[in-house]
């Protein structure tokens, strides 16, 4: 068997005939027990000049002969390595088929295929049939495919609290009452009925999702947790701390506490999990229902609510929240996500593929946006331009919009630490090469171009600011209005893409006198400087357009923005936690659904 073992490519078989010592042997240890690759070639030469005395390997005794000559060289015949050539003794043994090898050698090659063909596999023979209620072939299959590593008959469980895994059961006879610990049925589950009643059936869900909640939008992350699927919804730090870890809240869970089905549970309110729905509408779609809506209300009504939810969305009360304007967005966006009671429609979308040319790798990153808090923005690269698309919106640049366009073929070289604290020797700097992205613009547009140099990135000045807040609203106002900004790569730049884009060494930085900071703890050196524009609008996305700006490069997980019109600075921090089955197939499908997204809210 040890040689049916190779063949198959699982290694030498413990429990192989051919591996038995002598009788003076027998109490030698595992490692004097294993035949290292010399002696089994010694092996195959033997059985190649006795092929002819017939086989006695099969009758469990040790050949002798196998051991007398260690320097006898086996023959070069046309012998492979297996010892298979054209004797009586090997062509007997030799398998013909699947069902002449062992089963624990079927139970590894079944392991190996994919979890959709093995109900067709069962349909072979009866012997196949049973060696497919092996419990490692279906083990194998939930780990491979779906990341699950726990062990059904070891693990904990994962999503649920302690007060929720045990229940009081008041008993007349018993005045204290006793307690009852509720726990899956795992002496009867068993990894088929896992991967074939609850992965399978539902991993069409797993992944990024976007959910429609208006302007407001969101990142829902779908994950196999031990014996869950449970749907996180990802919130961003308390403003204005944008280097915080990012905050979950469990809106939904599956799973299977009975043997029979999966069951789904709403995570959402402050009373526990109960009874709820989901529907896969379509390929990149779902939607979600609570059936118990009751169970979100909370004693002390919709004022109990609201500061419930304040306290977990912004980490304080609104007595702390002294601008007039913050607080009308804050009761606006409860008042707007609430009436959703987690009856939601959910649209996937992808993490950007990560090309050698980028400036930084993309990804998600956490952004302070004035008064509206932190948002999460999304960063990609597309050839010569870069650009940063809303995940999470506000009133006035919804989620779905670009809020950055950054130009790596207009590079700005900062002057020294004291002209950098001149918000108009920077803006000198600034507008002049958005002078010349408009002049391209202009040229391109004439002479039929379909896409201008800038990418959209050059429209026209801002007009908006006569209409500026005053000095100390300018922040609010600012983050309120802040939308896109895209980066643009020309292979022409001495920045552009590739091995030609220079390593820059890091240069002081400072914010100008006047430019206001959600967050003072920024870096004072960066990398590289560009031109971009950014998006801003009025409320309710009126009067779009989009302003020059100056995108800062500190390091690969953080950068930053200062809009020049508002006067204002973002910083950027990058989402750091691991999301499975988020990347995008390529980048065809990526740019398609950055595509949707702006449809979605425009």
């Amino acid at each position: 068997m040890a040689v049916c073992a190779r063949l198959c490519g699982v290694g030498q078989s413990r429990r192989c005939r051919r591996r038995q010592r002598p009788s003076h042997q027998d109490h030698a240890s595992d490692s004097d027990l294993d035949m290292d690759e010399e002696e089994e070639e010694r092996i195959v030469g033997k059985l190649k000049s006795e092929a002819g005395n017939g086989c006695q390997e099969r009758q469990g005794a040790a050949r002798p002969a196998l051991e007398t000559d260690d320097t006898a060289a086996p023959s070069s015949s046309n012998a492979n390595r297996l010892g298979y050539e054209d004797t009586n003794c090997a062509v007997r043994h030799k398998p013909e088929s699947l069902l002449d090898l062992p089963p624990e050698l079927l139970v590894e090659i079944f392991s190996l295929l994919p979890g959709t063909a093995l109900p067709n596999l069962a349909l072979v023979c009866k012997k196949f049939r049973q060696i497919l209620n092996t419990e490692t072939i279906w083990r194998r299959r939930c780990t491979k495919e779906f990341g699950m590593k726990e062990d059904l008959r070891k693990m904990e469980l994962a999503g649920v609290s302690s007060r929720e895994v045990y229940v009081k059961r008041v008993s007349p006879r018993v005045k204290s009452g006793r307690f009852m610990k509720l726990l899956p049925d795992y002496e009867h589950m068993d990894y088929r009925d896992v991967y074939t009643r609850l992965l399978y059936p539902y991993r069409h869900i797993l992944g990024l999702w976007q959910p429609d909640i208006g302007p407001y939008g969101g990142l829902l992350n779908v994950v196999v947790d031990g014996l869950f699927i449970i749907g996180w919804m990802y919130l961003p730090p308390h403003d204005p701390r944008v280097e915080d870890p990012m905050r979950r809240r469990p809106l939904f869970r599956i799973h299977m506490w009975e043997s029979s089905r999966a069951s789904v549970e709403c995570m959402y309110g402050h009373k526990g999990p109960h009874k709820g729905d989901i529907q896969i509408v379509k390929k990149d779609e779902f939607s979600t229902k609570c059936n118990q809506t009751d169970h979100h209300r909370m004693p002390g009504g919709r004022q109990e609510e609201f500061r419930t939810w304040l306290e977990e969305e912004w980490g304080r009360t609104l007595e702390d929240i002294f601008h007039e304007h913050m607080q009308e967005l804050i009761l606006m966006k409860f008042i707007y996500t609430s009436q959703y009671d987690n009856c939601l429609t959910y649209r996937r979308i992808y993490l950007p593929p990560h090309l050698p040319s980028d400036l930084l790798p993309p990804g998600l990153f956490k952004g302070t946006y004035g008064s509206h808090g932190l948002e999460i923005i999304m960063l990609s690269f597309h050839g010569a331009c870069a650009k940063a698309t809303k995940l999470t919106g506000d009133p006035n640049v919804p989620a779905g919009q670009l809020t950055l366009t950054v130009h790596l073929n207009r590079p700005v070289r900062l002057p020294d630490m004291e002209r950098q604290c001149s918000i108009e020797e920077l803006s000198g700097l600034v507008l002049g090469l958005h002078e010349e992205a408009q002049a391209e613009a202009r040229v391109a547009e004439a002479s039929g171009g379909a896409g201008a140099a800038g990418g959209g990135g050059g429209l026209g000045e801002s007009s908006r600011s006569s209409s500026a807040p005053m000095a100390e609203e300018q922040e609010e106002a600012g983050a309120a209005a802040v939308e896109d900004v895209e980066v643009d790569v020309s292979p022409s730049s001495g920045a552009s893409s590739g091995t030609s884009r220079p390593a820059a060494e890091p240069q002081p930085f400072v914010l100008p006198l006047g430019v206001i900071a959600r967050n003072e703890d920024y870096p004072r050196s960066c990398r590289m400087c560009f031109y971009g524009t950014g998006l801003i609008a009025g409320h309710g996305f009126t009067s779009p357009e989009r302003t020059p700006g100056l995108f800062v490069l500190f390091d690969d997980n953080r950068f930053g923005f200062i809009w020049l019109e508002l006067k204002s600075f973002s910083l950027y921090s990058r989402l750091t936690d691991p999301l499975a089955h988020a990347l995008a197939p390529n980048m065809e499908r990526f740019e398609l659904m950055l595509h949707n997204m702006q449809s979605w809210t425009s």
